[in-house]
């Protein structure tokens, strides 16, 4: 080892990486509580838990690459999608944890109140928040419950070759919509939703991705800006919703 790594860092949690152990740090001990418990549940391929001294935690490094980045695009082959749709399937029949899931009521209140601090901010265009805001409805539906790891992001899956090798940060896993976990890993990534679906292996209601792509994105756009983050870098947050259509 010869330097430190600063993978990410804000007021909430920073993760640094020193050879092959990556140590998170988050000031809610609750969401390391979740990821360790999630991580010993999932039936898929997740980092080793090397030790734990809360805030701390400290995990291997897991071989291969990311899947990719949102915003830029990805170099890993169609067959590494469609193994990542086979893992997601996977875990997805995997028996729930026994914690609970966001309700579609506090998805939807959750949803207005980002949606009016866009607008009365001056963040997005106003018909920008409307439209997609008309789009995500579909998603808020009554669902079966499966395992998710809810935070799917592309960045998340780790492959070598067309294998996957692991998926990181489970701090967010919990009892949800399958649709949620698949649209999270296209968001940005629209053109492999086939591949992944491929590989899932299982007819899924499109409208619906597309309405958790909207969702997801109106409800990140806040996070991202008061933590430092460019939600309008291209390929990204703002990108999705402008691309959207009903």
């Amino acid at each position: 080892m010869d330097k430190i790594e600063v993978v990410v860092a804000h007021h909430e949690r920073a993760t640094l990486r020193a050879g092959d152990v990556f140590l998170k740090i988050d000031v809610d001990r609750a969401n390391t509580d979740v990821e360790v418990a999630a991580m010993a549940l999932a039936p898929i391929p997740t980092p080793e838990v090397l030790w734990r001294k809360p805030p701390v935690l400290a995990i291997a490094a897991l071989p291969g690459t990311a899947l990719g980045r949102l915003g830029e695009p990805s170099t890993a082959s169609p067959a590494a999608w469609a193994a990542a749709g086979a893992a997601v399937r996977t875990l997805h029949d995997a028996p729930l944890p026994p914690w609970p899931g966001r309700s579609v009521d506090e998805i939807t209140a959750r949803l207005d109140s980002e949606c009016e601090w866009l607008v009365t901010h001056d963040v997005l265009p106003t018909e920008l928040v409307r439209r997609n805001r008309r789009i995500a409805e579909t998603a808020l539906r009554p669902w079966t419950p499966v395992f998710t790891h809810g935070d799917l992001q592309i960045s998340h899956v780790f492959v070598d070759g067309d294998e996957i090798t692991g998926v990181i940060d489970w701090s967010e896993a919990a009892p949800g919509d399958a649709l949620y976990d698949l649209a999270t890993l296209t968001l940005g990534h629209e053109e492999r939703l086939g591949d992944v679906l491929a590989g899932y292996g299982t007819d899924v209601d499109l409208d619906v991705i597309r309405a958790w792509w909207s969702l997801r994105s109106l409800l990140g756009v806040r996070w991202l800006v008061e933590h430092g983050f460019d939600p309008s870098a291209p390929g990204c947050e703002v990108d999705v919703l402008s691309r959207s259509r009903r």
